[in-house]
């Protein structure tokens, strides 16, 4: 061999060496990792809150916990300083307490007042107060009983909370303590929310109660749940276990009874609203105008296809009907009701034209001018819940211009436009493909926008209000998953059954051979604007599906119309038949246009989704033939076991629709189960009820079917406790394994 041959092969050979040591030093994903400190620490940005000042308490998660703490973040100066003595704060914790605290540092606080000069947290079902400034907490309750759901007022002198179902205020000038409200019991609650409020109507958020802007008045709910069925749990953990009761009001049936009142400080009496001029079954949203005087609140019909607004006027709780929204199939509750300082006009989000947009009302209701229009829609930027409707982040009064977030770039992203209170002049702030979470100070020259994309982690940078950058005050930490060999999601469309472009993604292993047959699975979930595909930083899901592509699978979603959030035209198309055969139609195609490409194994095909995905993997297994294999994990298997206001929105009472009912019951299709199942639910789930899987089991008995099954004693609808999400991806990981 001559000596430039020799050379030759000793650069190859070098070459070789290196990529065989990098490959050596990268790690394997695991799910310990992923439901451990290691993601925790990857994924770790500040929280933070803006402030009355125009500056925001910030609290930095990227530091050790014992170098945390409250700082102030001033955008005029984009710096921070100290807003707490640590060590002094939790000096004070442990002397109220009487023993040492648990951790090193304090975390986020339930409530902060608006100046940012107090917080509110809960130790032990008891509250306490931590004066920022001074590094002192007060003990505010002391009591067998525990107190929930605590606010500020607006001026920040006083603490609402609910106790034994009813709704008290604590007065921090001088320590005294106020019940406003008498008579709550197991079944009614005084300021709190029912399970399904809870759940359904305020998106998980315990708001029973608004304080008057003058902080001298409440705005209350009152809930009577004894007509409400009940459902029971057995916790299996003490010796005689104990029996759990739940009211759940399932579809169909009798819902709680609600009412709103108004209660002054000065005065112990409620004066009740009376709001029977349009007929209505649900109180979705109630609001206090800024004049102090008045209250709005919003209404829903049963079947949900009329929401009324109403004014109520502070003293004598007389309602004023303002207007009413309509829709064939149902209205979407929204957050996006603002009254303008003139106190003429307020602006209110509809989708009345088959798009959720922005328009200008007077305080008669009387339509003054549609603010955004197209076949987009708007969309809330944040994470979840995925039902929350916020668009808008900032109103500029002065120069008549409205910020908000929405779709109109594309479907997958979300962006922030700026557009004139007449409709003129939208523009796009938010440059980079991706997503965009946008905060804006109270007095609306600066925001942190929060961005991420399918392949980077998020960042958090300071803009003003015109869109132009002050700089990146927190960058994606992308260096710390180097050590694993992170693929990242190709973005595309598939036509549906009817032509429609569906978002669409798939991931492949990092030695891809485009002349193998590879297994795909198929992760769903299914619904009304409920999308899988985004281009955003993927998450917990994102890392397992890493996994996945280490064990030798291709990973794959695919949104059908209905589930983009596109329009409300697309969302009626599930009128009647909720997670039934529209939905379906479309979600094979996909499945169908993925088995064509050349290297998936078309008999090797898994679909698994998470409660509407459950539901989605039940519907796929049994009343088609495409996977081989699919998990369900805390399926809705049919809607009589659902709660009345998600159940009926789309598929209304059993009573007025029991064809579609029959049609979407994947109980009753449990006898056409087509492929390996492993059904997986938490026996104390009271979002979708173990009575949902035990039914399709049942069903599976009586026909002689095998399956595969993993229940979590005493964990709820998330399994969201470490030790639970470990066992249960390793599961699913072995299930893929031996049944792909």
């Amino acid at each position: 061999m001559d000596r430039q041959s020799i050379c030759i092969w000793g650069i190859i050979c070098i070459m070789m060496f290196t990529a065989a040591s990098l490959f050596a030093q990268q790690e394997a994903m695991t799910v310990d990792w992923i439901y451990g400190d290691g993601r925790t620490d990857v994924e770790a940005m500040p929280r933070f809150q803006w402030m009355d000042n125009n500056q925001a308490l910030w609290l930095d998660m990227r530091e050790s916990e014992s170098q945390r703490t409250f700082q102030w973040f001033n955008p005029r100066r984009r710096s921070l300083t100290s807003a707490l003595d640590m060590k002094k704060a939790l000096e004070s914790l442990e002397e109220l307490r009487g023993k040492p605290y648990e951790k090193q540092s304090l975390g986020w606080p339930d409530s902060f007042d608006k100046k940012g000069e107090r917080a509110l947290y809960s130790f032990e079902d008891d509250l306490y107060v931590l004066d920022l400034p001074e590094a002192r907490f007060r003990r505010l309750t002391n009591t067998t009983a525990s107190e929930k759901s605590a606010r500020f007022s607006p001026d920040g002198e006083k603490v609402a909370f609910i106790r034994d179902n009813d709704l008290h205020v604590h007065y921090l000038n001088n320590s005294s303590e106020q019940k406003l409200t008498s008579g709550g019991s197991e079944t009614l609650l005084n300021g709190t929310l029912s399970w399904v409020y809870w759940e359904e109507v305020f998106a998980r958020q315990d708001l029973g109660y608004w304080w008057s802007e003058d902080s001298k008045a409440l705005a209350y709910l009152q809930t009577d749940e004894s007509a409400v069925t009940k459902m029971h749990y057995v916790d299996f953990k003490p010796v005689e276990p104990r029996l759990i009761t739940q009211r759940y009001p399932k579809a169909g049936t009798t819902n709680p009874t609600v009412r709103v009142g108004i209660i002054e400080l000065n005065s112990p009496d409620t004066k009740w609203i009376n709001l029977d001029e349009k007929p209505w079954e649900y109180v979705a949203r109630v609001k206090w105008l800024p004049d102090n005087k008045r209250v709005s609140v919003q209404t829903l019909t049963r079947g949900q296809e009329e929401l009324h607004l109403y004014f109520v006027d502070r003293n004598s709780a007389a309602a004023s009907y303002v207007m009413t929204e309509r829709d064939e199939g149902w209205v979407n509750i929204n957050d996006d009701l603002y009254f303008l300082e003139d106190g003429e006009h307020f602006i209110w989000q509809s989708e009345r034209d088959g798009y959720a947009h922005l328009y200008r009302f007077k305080m008669d209701g009387t339509l003054v001018n549609q603010i955004t229009s197209g076949d987009w829609a708007l969309r809330s930027s944040s994470a979840t819940p995925f039902w929350l409707r916020q668009s808008v982040v900032s109103i500029d009064e002065r120069a008549q211009q409205i910020y908000f977030t929405a779709l109109k770039k594309s479907s997958i992203e979300r962006h922030m436009y700026r557009v004139d209170m007449d409709g003129s002049n939208l523009i796009r702030l938010t440059q980079r493909d991706g997503t965009h979470r946008t905060y804006f100070s109270p007095n609306g020259r600066y925001y942190l926008n929060r961005y991420s994309n399918i392949n980077t982690l998020p960042s958090l940078t300071l803009y003003e209000k015109s869109g132009r950058s002050r700089g990146t005050l927190v960058e994606p930490n992308m260096a710390a998953l180097s050590r694993f060999n992170l693929q990242y999601p190709d973005l595309f469309k598939i036509p549906s059954s009817e032509g429609f472009p569906m978002p669409a993604q798939i991931l492949k292993p990092a030695n891809f051979d485009e002349n193998r047959k590879y297994p795909l699975i198929i992760y769903v979930y299914g619904g009304p604007s409920a999308p899988t595909v985004f281009h955003d930083w993927g998450g917990g899901n994102f890392y397992f599906d890493q996994m996945l592509l280490d064990a030798g699978f291709l990973v794959a979603r695919v949104d059908h119309p209905s589930s983009t959030a596109i329009s409300k035209i697309l969302e009626n198309r599930l009128l009647n038949l909720m997670s039934g055969p529209t939905e379906m139609r479309d979600v094979v195609a996909g499945v169908r246009w993925f088995k064509d490409l050349p290297y998936v194994d078309e008999n090797r095909v898994g679909i698994w989704g998470w409660s509407g995905g459950g539901s989605f993997t039940l519907n796929a297994m049994t009343t088609t033939k495409e996977f081989r294999a699919g998990i369900s994990i805390a399926p809705v298997t049919d809607w009589h076991y659902y709660d009345t206001r998600w159940a009926e929105f789309a598929m209304k009472k059993p009573q007025d629709n029991p064809e579609g009912y029959e049609k979407t019951s994947f109980v009753k299709t449990a006898k056409d189960l087509h492929g390996r199942l492993m059904l997986v639910h938490g026996t104390y789930d009271d979002n979708v009820h173990p009575q949902n899987a035990w039914a399709f089991i049942d069903e599976l008995i009586k026909h002689d079917i095998r399956f595969d099954m993993m229940f979590y004693p005493m964990r709820k609808h998330g399994i969201a406790d470490n030790p639970a999400r470990i066992h249960l991806y390793n599961t699913m990981l072995e299930f893929w394994k031996r049944n792909l």
